[in-house]
């Protein structure tokens, strides 16, 4: 069982920033990698603000082969430079879900970085395992 904490997770953008010229701005499409080791690629960011992609995890209690799994989020409307956004991943290896909540910062050096922080629920097998499933 994994011990469900808050972590905050650095995750950089794999393939540079979108470019430099005038505002600078985070856009969530894209490949990601975060400083564990796992690989998340996001799909279009529609209109609407919501998203797609899948996440591969580096890292699982898990007694399962990891397997790459699908992930479904909005990006905060209206489009700012800095977004807020929220995604959940449905793990395909295990009985557990993890959401996730974050913010879209452009450094300095006009370098993307999600900073976010997760919850990962697992399935209980009964209410008095509630407790230990978060």
């Amino acid at each position: 069982m994994v011990q469900a904490t808050p972590l905050l997770l650095v995750l950089l953008l794999a393939l540079g920033a979108h470019g430099l010229q005038g505002t600078q701005q985070c856009k969530l499409t894209g490949q990601w990698k975060n400083d564990l080791g796992s690989n998340m690629t996001i799909y279009e960011v529609k209109e609407t603000g919501d998203f797609s992609g899948t996440y591969l995890t580096a890292v699982s209690a898990s007694p399962s082969i990891i397997k790459e799994s699908p992930l479904l989020g909005f990006q905060h409307l209206p489009y700012l430079s800095q977004p807020t956004f929220g995604f959940t991943v449905n793990w395909t290896f295990s009985d557990s879900i993890t959401v996730f909540t974050g913010q879209c910062f452009v450094d300095e050096h006009g370098k993307e970085i999600l900073k976010t922080m997760w919850l990962l629920r697992s399935h209980a097998k009964n209410r008095g395992d509630d407790w230990k499933a978060t």
